[in-house]
């Protein structure tokens, strides 16, 4: 890629800084409070072990589980009035949480902060797939480069976020909620200045597009590859801790492996996408990612034949790692493709829907194989990547692309990403 068409974020457009930025402070404000929640949950509030698991669920599935609401909502209405109220109801949602005493509040806030991202963060990806089109047009720099700005700046969040809540808490776990409410009015004030508004779309093209999203034979290839990426990163959280309390006795590794993979996206996500966009197209990243994945959990499989340490956990963690930055930019670069740019809210919230019922369904399937042989259970692990690889195969630009991809008007290039697969 000529230097020309190289990404330099002080020349990105205004509207997708605040987006970036938005997406930094979600995940700061988020992480400065939910990791330590099932601590408070238990010696503050003294519920039982199952009580903790179930509101997490909750939080889980009001958020995740109804994306696709969130991304609905923001095409009838527009992104600027669903993120504005998912801002608000964050910032309600954590001050409650931080003087909740009783289960029942505690719960309720809990629902409360989980439906506030299931507004809000549909509403912003989408917009910023959106933008990343238009900049892509407007300027011939792939969509994948902005998005890969996008996915570094969330998880710099992930990274800041709990070393802001580590702090907090030597004051209290209310001052935590209360730094997280206040990041959230940060946003909110922002987005009120600066989100340009949207009109409403009618109720009959609203009922033709949830029609058209949910029956694209593509899109569901995507939501399906994507549901198997998804399926194997949950199990940095799942299967790795057994795995490393199994070879070193104890689960001390497993932060710093958190910490190694967060740092490898802030540090090399941008020259991964730059150089992917550059020579890869979106359906070759999405299945080289797949990819990569999948021979992080082969590395495990084969270390579980001899004795190597912490060696092939580390490899599983590198490559998975790897493997997100080359196929989350290309996954959310490919929906604008797949779907009517009027329905692309819907679209990018049925995506995280579909992959959290998948991650629930997949999660609960990985802890009945845990007793596995060592070997049998990573290779079972590593075959579902490989899976999702298959249907990506299936996820082939349709008649979107061509509007997305077009030749940069005076450049006299064609853009990259109308490489032949």
């Amino acid at each position: 890629m000529s230097a020309d068409r190289r990404l330099r974020v002080r020349q990105l457009p205004p509207y997708i800084r605040l987006l970036t930025l938005t997406q930094l402070a979600f995940n700061i404000g988020f992480y400065a409070v939910l990791p330590y929640l099932a601590t408070h949950l238990t010696d503050r509030l003294g519920l039982a072990g199952w009580a903790v698991g179930l509101v997490l669920g909750l939080r889980t599935f009001s958020q995740q589980g109804l994306f696709v609401v969130g991304g609905a909502l923001t095409d009838r209405f527009g992104p600027r009035p669903v993120v504005l109220a998912g801002c608000v109801l964050r910032i309600a949602g954590f001050c409650w949480l931080g003087f909740a005493a009783t289960t029942a509040t505690v719960v309720a806030a809990v629902l409360l902060i989980g439906f506030a991202a299931a507004l809000f963060s549909p509403a912003v990806e989408s917009e910023t797939a959106r933008e990343a089109v238009r900049h892509e047009r407007a300027t011939g720099v792939p969509r994948a480069q902005v998005l890969g700005v996008f996915s570094a700046a969330g998880q710099a969040g992930a990274f800041l976020g709990p070393l802001l809540g580590t702090a907090l808490l030597f004051v209290s776990f209310r001052a935590a909620c209360l730094a997280g409410a206040l990041v959230f009015v940060g946003v909110l004030a922002g987005h009120a200045r600066l989100m340009p508004r949207r009109a409403a779309v009618p109720r009959a093209r609203r009922a033709r597009g949830a029609a058209a999203v949910f029956a694209n034979p593509r899109f569901l290839a995507l939501c399906l590859a994507y549901s198997g990426y998804l399926i194997a990163y949950n199990q940095l959280y799942l299967a790795l801790p057994v795995e490393v309390a199994r070879t070193t006795g104890s689960q001390d590794a497993v932060g710093p492996l958190f910490a190694l993979s967060s740092l490898l996206v802030v540090c090399v996500q941008l020259p991964v996408t730059r150089w992917s966009a550059a020579r890869l197209a979106p359906r070759t990243a999405l299945i080289a990612g797949l990819a990569l994945v999948a021979s992080g959990f082969a590395a495990v499989a084969v270390g579980g034949f001899g004795t190597y340490g912490l060696l092939p956990v580390c490899a599983l963690v590198v490559l998975l790692t790897v493997g997100q930055m080359l196929l989350v930019p290309a996954a959310r670069g490919l929906v604008p493709d797949l779907v009517a740019e009027r329905h692309l809210g819907l679209a990018t919230g049925a995506l995280s829907s579909v992959s959290g019922i998948a991650v629930l369904a997949g999660s609960a399937a990985t802890g009945a194989l845990l007793g596995l042989p060592v070997p049998v259970l990573w290779a079972v692990l590593a075959a579902v990547p490989l899976a999702a690889a298959g249907c990506a195969w299936w996820v082939t630009p349709g008649r979107n692309a061509g509007a997305a991809r077009c030749v940069v008007a005076g450049s006299g290039t064609r853009h990259p990403s109308l490489k032949k697969e």
